[in-house]
């Protein structure tokens, strides 16, 4: 690839997150084209592909023959991330892999080595981290909160119709992996890494999936972060900072709609006010970001890094919940 022309991409799998965000911006972006899409049902593909363009393809593997194509997304369900993020590596293809990476952390250890070791970017797609909300926060627990002294952040949202690929165990389904990663990535933006898990509960149901979790983490120097997550919950979707001298907390944390004007709640010396910030398009920013992580892979390398610690954190969280 060139940096004169638009990276060439395929989508590995018509999931319905990809249709309804991902390939939208990946239509609008300059610096993207939809080369290929591929689904083990051929009339989805071909559907697929006349709505935002590319060839279709029947099959994973075949999209992996596809020639000229520089990139490769992959919206498959979470047990099959694994095997199709290493196979399209292997094939020299970039990728952007749904969150979370893998359901396991050898297998994102060994993903990030073969990435690294081929000069291939590998992405995980969490979209909140592009919004530009967040790093304003940051820059109000300097100027406004002080020390930082806890975090808390939760994500859930309604039940899912029962056949919902979510309550299957053998798609690494689950409250944890859909859900729970996004508080989970939140305390890593915020507090860093090498956190580790205290406590954490899970509670399964009917079909052997875990559809709520609370953890409690620990930083080094004592800062916690208390984590909530489910799917079977009113929408829900925050976090609060608190620090030495006042709090912040933001609603519509993670998934905020592209016109969404964020507001800030700012508690300090008894009073409230609200910060309110421009709307922005997180999706398109994910898009970019990628476009930018393929023509320079050795700039992902921190990213990947923190998709390893993320991967160790959901390990430890099966391991220690009750």
């Amino acid at each position: 690839m060139t940096a004169q022309r638009p990276l060439r991409l395929g989508v590995m799998g018509c999931a319905e997150f990809a249709l309804r965000r991902m390939l939208p911006a990946v239509a609008d972006s300059p610096d993207i084209e939809l080369a290929a899409v591929a689904s083990r049902r051929p009339a989805t593909a071909r559907e697929v592909a006349a709505r935002f363009g590319g060839i279709p393809v029947d099959g994973y593997e075949q999209l992996l023959a596809v020639p000229d194509l520089d990139a490769v997304y992959v919206p498959l369900p979470n047990a099959l991330h694994a095997e199709w993020v290493l196979r399209a590596l292997d094939a020299g293809r970039h990728v952007l892999a749904e969150k979370p990476l893998t359901t396991r952390g050898d297998l994102t250890r060994e993903a990030v080595r073969r990435a690294e070791e081929r000069g291939l970017a590998l992405v995980e797609n969490f979209l909140f981290v592009h919004h530009p909300q967040h790093a304003r926060v940051r820059a109000l627990i300097d100027d406004e909160i002080g020390e930082l002294r806890q975090m808390s952040a939760a994500f859930a949202i309604p039940p899912r119709p029962a056949d919902d690929i979510r309550h299957r165990p053998d798609l690494g389904g689950g409250a944890l992996l859909d859900v729970g990663v996004y508080p989970l990535k939140a305390a890593q933006y915020f507090l860093g890494t090498g956190l580790h898990v205290v406590g954490a509960a899970l509670r399964y149901g009917s079909t052997g999936v875990d559809v709520e979790g609370s953890v409690l983490l620990r930083r080094a120097d004592g800062v916690c972060a208390q984590l909530s997550f489910g799917m079977d919950h009113a929408y829900t979707s925050r976090y609060e900072l608190w620090g030495t001298r006042g709090r912040v907390t933001v609603n519509r944390a993670f998934t905020p709609p592209a016109d969404h004007r964020p507001e800030v709640t700012v508690e300090r010396d008894g009073r409230t006010r609200g910060v309110e910030l421009a709307a922005a398009d997180q999706c398109a920013a994910a898009v970019a970001a990628f476009a930018a992580a393929v023509r320079a892979p050795a700039t992902c390398h921190e990213a990947a890094a923190r998709s390893v610690d993320l991967a160790r954190l959901t390990d430890e969280i099966r391991t220690a919940a009750v």
